[in-house]
């Protein structure tokens, strides 16, 4: 049985795929238009080095930036927090050279950081898009212990 879903991010979505062919098609596009010789597979090879390229990189944000916290969980990227060691989310401030949850060295570009006060007393950074949720979702877990 899986845990019930409080908070969550994905990361990054699919939809950047599209750029790869949408390129190549403009590109074929301008060139079928334009007098002298086309090059209409290097164009084809161009979209799908564009897309494989696109893929390697949604495929690492999704893996790397996503977040999901569960009532027992809290994962960021590659790293995963039991709530159980969260003791205060709210009035935590945020010292110079906390740890940030995930394995990086700062937060993540599009995200907010969240301090979090564990139980050994170390405050590390967690990190959303929507960081009043994830707070406030927490927080409702911290209570409920």
């Amino acid at each position: 049985m899986s845990e019930r879903v409080r908070y969550a991010e994905r990361g990054s979505s699919w939809w950047p795929l599209c750029w790869g062919p949408l390129f190549a098609a403009l590109g074929a596009l301008v060139e079928i238009g334009s007098p002298g010789p086309r090059h209409l597979g290097w164009w084809l090879l161009i979209g799908g080095v564009f897309t494989l390229a696109t893929a390697l990189w949604v495929y690492g944000r999704r893996r790397l930036c996503s977040v999901r916290l569960t009532t027992t969980t809290l994962r960021q990227g590659r790293e995963e927090l039991p709530v159980s060691r969260i003791d205060a989310v709210s009035e935590v401030g945020t010292p110079v050279g906390a740890r940030v949850l995930g394995g990086s060295w700062t937060v993540p570009r599009g995200t907010t950081a969240v301090p979090l006060r564990l139980t050994s007393g170390e405050v590390v950074l967690a990190w959303a898009k929507a960081p009043e949720e994830l707070s406030a979702q927490l927080a409702r877990l911290v209570e409920d212990r």
